[in-house]
């Protein structure tokens, strides 16, 4: 079966969900990200890359035209933008599923100067509720863009405006708080100015489809 031969592979040894867990129960405190990705109408090239810091919930989205090589250009830009050490420090452990797109370990651990930024680790096949926060915070993107929607007609621009206004969404999960707040005190603010993430009014905040018109 396809489980089998994926929990075989190559990519995922000594990154696998086991090997995770094992990490935390060992004391790990550090930056844990939630990586995926979102696919627009079947058919469609363009999908979004999300990732999530658990610790405040503030969820990032990505433009990629296609779903292969662009993930690790996503990686190179951040990391020449943050710097190696802001980047190690806020995307220190990151865990994602199989998807082919993530298959390439090594391409997204190391830099384009060779220093190891991230440690990746893989879920169980078909356990997408391990990285169970993002898969549920995906739920604000399709309120925005139902599924079956196409992603081909979004820029960087529409993607950060729809970004903002998901993570000033306030929850309950975190207090009354917006994912947006907390990431302020949580994380290096230099994510926010590079990625322009800002703060939209409790009252303007949109989570129709209306937004992206």
């Amino acid at each position: 079966s396809t489980t089998c031969s994926i929990n075989n592979r190559t990519f995922r040894i000594n990154r696998t969900y086991k090997d995770f867990q094992k990490l935390l129960e060992n004391g790990y405190t550090g930056s844990i990200v939630e990586l995926d990705t979102v696919e627009g109408r079947a058919g469609t090239k363009s999908c979004f890359m999300t990732m999530l810091f658990r610790s405040c919930n503030l969820m990032l989205i990505f433009l990629l035209k296609e779903q292969t090589q662009e993930v690790k250009r996503v990686f190179d830009s951040l990391t020449e933008a943050l710097g190696i050490q802001v980047f190690r420090r806020l995307f220190e452990v990151i865990l994602t599923d199989n998807g082919h797109e993530f298959q390439n370990p090594d391409e997204l651990e190391i830099s384009q100067t060779g220093e190891k930024r991230t440690a990746i680790y893989y879920c169980d096949p078909y356990r997408s509720n391990q990285k169970g926060a993002l898969e549920k915070n995906h739920e604000y993107i399709r309120y925005v863009r139902p599924k079956g929607t196409s992603f081909e007609d979004l820029d960087d621009e529409k993607v950060t405006l729809l970004m903002n206004h998901i993570n000033s969404e306030k929850r309950d999960s975190l207090n009354g708080h917006s994912p947006f707040e907390l990431s302020q005190l949580l994380l290096d603010n230099k994510l926010h100015n590079f990625l322009k993430l800002k703060e939209i009014e409790p009252d303007q905040v949109n989570l129709n489809p209306g937004l992206l018109k």
